[in-house]
């Protein structure tokens, strides 16, 4: 943080992409590199959440993905709606693995080795094609409501609640930030869980964050929703997993994370009751006790000579 308490944004550069990162806190700790979803931005983590992963020895940074926040976004390529990318044969803009290689940019510029990962939703799918791809560099890998990493297409689809997609689609709000951050609000509260209290105030306080409405921006979501992963399964992976899902997810049907589980040898599934897409406060301690165990199983990786 600068001398005025805000916290300062740091740049990695992975080709034509600048991709924006944070340090949250915790310095000393073991690093903790969390990975937001579909085209939402790092300050959709909730303060008290990585007050949790912090307490618990975590050196918690955050990164914004392109086209998300500010990262570079590429609005010169050409996007169809989210649903129609996703059926392409082809990514629209980029590579899954490009996607991927942003994270070892931030992680080459932090002078971090390796970092245990912590995925929510798209990310958690980010998460899983890191350590497919990057196995080196990942000590252990948290995939928190989310789709299997190898799957895309016709085949995540299944796992899809088509009805609350098609809802959010119909959403309107008038332009500006009074706007964005209704939506935001709106969307969020669909994606909650009525079985705990919806906080409205920490919602609309991270959307205003945010310089751009990733959850209005269709066009980035195309982008990355369309980006396609060619690289390996999920069934090769080696690394220390945590795969986490509320039971009563509006959007990602439990299925996904059983079949990502399954997948996975030696994985560990948490099937968290009651909750939706969007984590509640109540289960933030639940959820960072659950990062920590898997993050004390894991084995060291042998240090490797960082960046300059």
């Amino acid at each position: 943080m600068d001398a005025s308490g805000s916290r300062q944004v740091r740049y990695a550069v992975n080709g034509q992409a600048r991709i924006a990162f944070e340090d949250l806190g915790g310095a000393g700790g073991d690093p903790l590199l969390l990975i937001m979803g579909l085209a939402v931005s790092r300050f959709w983590w909730p303060d008290a959440l990585v007050s949790e992963f912090i307490r618990r020895g975590f050196h918690v940074v955050a990164y914004d993905q392109r086209d998300a926040g500010q990262s570079t976004h590429f609005t010169d390529a050409a996007a169809a709606n989210p649903v129609a990318a996703v059926l392409r044969g082809r990514s629209t803009a980029y590579s899954a693995e490009d996607m991927t290689d942003d994270a070892m940019a931030v992680l080459d510029a932090l002078s971090w080795d390796s970092a245990h990962l912590f995925g929510h939703s798209m990310g958690g799918q980010v998460a899983q094609r890191i350590a497919m791809r990057h196995p080196g560099r990942v000590r252990s890998l948290t995939s928190s409501g989310s789709l299997p990493g190898d799957i895309s297409g016709l085949a995540a689809g299944r796992y899809v609640h088509a009805g609350l997609v098609a809802r959010l689609a119909r959403m309107k709000f008038p332009e500006g930030r009074d706007g964005d951050i209704a939506l935001a609000v709106a969307a969020t509260r669909l994606l909650a869980s009525p079985a705990y209290p919806f906080d409205e105030r920490a919602v609309r306080e991270m959307a205003a964050r945010d310089e751009v409405s990733g959850m209005r921006d269709t066009a980035a979501q195309s982008r990355q929703a369309g980006a396609k992963w060619h690289g390996g399964r999920l069934a090769e992976l080696r690394v220390p997993t945590l795969v986490l899902h509320g039971s009563t997810d509006p959007l990602l049907r439990p299925a996904a994370a059983r079949r990502t589980a399954k997948a996975i040898g030696g994985a560990r599934l948490v099937i968290l009751p009651g909750v939706g897409h969007y984590l509640p406060a109540e289960v933030y301690p639940q959820v960072a006790a659950e990062v920590r165990a898997l993050a004390d199983r894991a084995a060291p990786i042998p240090q490797q000579a960082g960046p300059a």
